[in-house]
């Protein structure tokens, strides 16, 4: 219940109502110190500032016990603790305006730093959700649903076209394409057949399989791939704040300075200035300020930082490791190669007739050869019959002609022969990290579609500026090892790490740091998060990629436009740079502030309009950044 009441004072509305009656306590006060009348507030029954003290000075003095109690050695002083002394020390004088300012300063630097370092928890719970929650166990001649929890290893498990894989096992029956974007960021489905392994939570896109289960429950690759973004995220603590790690000073030199000056002068009322005008209240409001400046100039150039850790750390970053499929390239397949293999046949036709065979296929190729002849404005023909065999092509009669489109044993399988310069076209395709459809008449095999995915216009450009600012560049892919030295090849990337799973991508990250490397990742599938998450920066896709990875990571370009990084780091340095002459600037003034205490040049009243003139005049300082130019 303490909490709870404690939570609502803090919160904004309740902040914003204590403002207001500190603002209506000032009004006296300022007219008082340029020679006015006394002003009496006569509509209210009580002092406004005894409004603002509850309000805000409830928190405080909750943070400061709870910091007491349950911290240990030095940090259980905190600047909490020293303003809790110099609230208290001015309500015993009598000047409730003192006591209702610093309580109202600290109210809104905690506000502001909670906005900016809150890391939202909807990225788990969205990756929890992808874990099937039933299987169909296949015993003798009958099948039944059951809860995922009820999976046993061994058990045999029948899956369906469009359904979630429960568990990771080995295909016993069947064939079939399995999407595993989720765990490896392929764009490809990948062919299954019988004593292949598939992966919890990946789908099977074409033809039913049974599967023995090999890893169930907790064991699962999903299940794991949770653990790893669960673990990242609770090694990750939150930023301390500056006040606080300067508080284990602060407190006894202001205790020490308020003392003596009191004894000294034998007046109270400059000991409890000196405490007023001691309390860390800029420093409290210099870091939050300068970042959401900085998250607000971001924020302009599409780019959307979670907080003001990720900007701190994105300055030191020396490697950026590079997620391949819908990162370096833009996660979509376009056809990139048209070769007929006989003569007198075109391209134009070759691909009218792929186009009419796939019509009605539901493959990514198939749907990829069939928007290409439409932008190209060829329209197919209806087939007359259509039969798929899941996993290796399709087959149609077009207009009285048998026409095939699949891989080399689909076409064997039909008769179909495949030669050596066939063969060959074929492997040169791959090694460009292409995948090729084989189109076949009858028995001959008449031409080759090749599929790639698509680079980034500015991909190249982007390594080779990150490079000049001596960044090293690493690619993490799932693809295979020639797809992804092709593209590596392609924008300047000498560092290739392929075929990696999400923990073979975390393993790969925390190699790296082990090495003393700062590393930003930057992904955007589903299979990125528990990287994205161990990185020391986390830079996700936000335009295309999953919710999840955007969840996971700090720092999310919605546009997609990998050429922010750099922006992002000169920003992250200006960043720092403006927190640290703020915090220079602020104890500048709270040493000249001291001085005036001490000289009785400033009372408890006087001492807080300058505290909160410096504080101004930090936050000011600080929103500076919004308008700076870093491009």
């Amino acid at each position: 219940m303490l909490k709870k009441i404690n939570d609502f004072l803090a919160g904004l509305p309740m902040t914003i109502v204590a403002g207001a009656f500190l603002l209506l306590d000032l009004v006296p006060h300022l007219v008082e110190e340029f020679g006015g009348e006394p002003m009496h507030l006569a509509f209210l029954p009580f002092d406004p500032a005894w409004a603002t003290i509850l309000i805000s000075g409830i928190p405080l003095l909750y943070l400061a016990i709870w910091r007491v109690i349950h911290n240990p050695g030095i940090s259980k002083i905190s600047s909490a603790l020293l303003i809790c002394i110099a609230m208290f020390a001015a309500i015993g004088i009598g000047d409730l305006f003192a006591a209702g300012e610093v309580a109202f300063i600290m109210a809104i630097g905690a506000i502001l730093e909670d906005m900016t370092t809150e890391r939202a928890k909807k990225g788990l719970k969205k990756l929890i959700s992808l874990a099937p929650t039933q299987g169909r166990r296949v015993t003798g001649n009958k099948e039944e649903m059951i809860s995922a929890d009820e999976i046993r290893q061994d058990d045999i498990l029948r899956v369906l076209p469009g359904e979630a894989i429960p568990v990771d096992g080995e295909i016993v029956n069947g064939e079939t394409s399995v999407d595993q974007s989720i765990m490896t960021g392929e764009s490809l489905p990948v062919d299954k057949t019988v004593g292949e392994m598939v992966f919890c939570g990946t789908i099977n896109r074409f033809g039913a399989v049974d599967i023995r289960a090999s890893k169930v429950g907790e064991d699962s690759s999903l299940q794991k791939l949770i653990r790893m973004v669960q673990e990242a995220e609770d090694k990750k603590a939150p930023m301390a704040r500056i006040a606080d790690k300067a508080a284990s000073w602060l407190v006894p030199v202001a205790l020490l300075i308020a003392i003596a000056a009191g004894l000294a002068t034998r007046d109270i009322v400059r000991a409890v200035t000196v405490l007023v005008v001691f309390c860390p209240c800029a420093l409290v409001l210099a870091m939050p300020t300068a970042i959401m400046a900085a998250i607000g100039q971001a924020t302009k150039h599409g780019v959307i930082i979670k907080s003001g850790e990720a900007l701190e750390k994105m300055g030191r970053v020396d490697t950026i490791a590079f997620d391949k499929t819908g990162t370096l390239t833009r996660g979509c397949l376009e056809v990139s190669d048209i070769i007929p293999l006989e003569d007198g046949l075109d391209e134009t036709v070759l691909l009218s007739m792929a186009a009419s065979v796939e019509a009605r296929s539901e493959h990514p190729l198939g749907k990829a050869i069939s928007a290409c002849a439409e932008k190209r404005g060829i329209v197919a023909a209806e087939p007359d019959t259509f039969s798929m065999t899941a996993g290796k092509g399709v087959c149609a009669q077009v207009e009285g002609k048998t026409l095939l489109c699949g891989n080399e044993t689909f076409l064997s399988d039909h008769g179909a022969q495949v030669d050596r310069a066939v063969s060959t076209t074929l492997e040169r395709l791959r090694s460009q990290g292409k995948a090729s459809i084989l189109v076949a008449e009858g028995n001959r095999c008449i031409g080759v579609v090749a599929m790639s995915d698509v680079l980034r216009d500015e991909a190249g450009e982007i390594v080779k500026r990150l490079h000049d600012m001596d960044t090293d560049i690493v690619l993490l892919t799932g693809d295979n090892q020639m797809t992804a030295d092709h593209f590596a090849s392609q924008v300047g990337i000498r560092q290739v790490r392929a075929q990696l799973l999400p923990e073979e991508k975390v393993g790969s990250i925390n190699e790296l740091q082990d090495a003393g490397r700062k590393v930003c990742m930057v992904g955007d599938g589903v299979n990125d998060a528990p990287a994205l998450k161990t990185a020391s920066v986390g830079v996700a896709m936000g335009s295309m990629g999953s919710d999840i990875a955007v969840e996971a990571a700090d720092i999310a370009l919605m546009s997609d436009d990998i050429s922010k990084l750099p922006y992002l780091k000169r920003l992250s340095n200006a960043t720092v740079g403006t927190i640290k002459l703020s915090i220079t600037l602020s104890m500048c003034i709270n040493f000249l502030a001291v001085t005036l205490s001490v000289l009785g040049k400033l009372n408890p009243t006087t001492g807080a309009l300058v505290h909160n003139a410096g504080s101004c005049f930090v936050v000011l300082i600080a929103a500076l950044l919004y308008d700076r130019k870093f491009e």
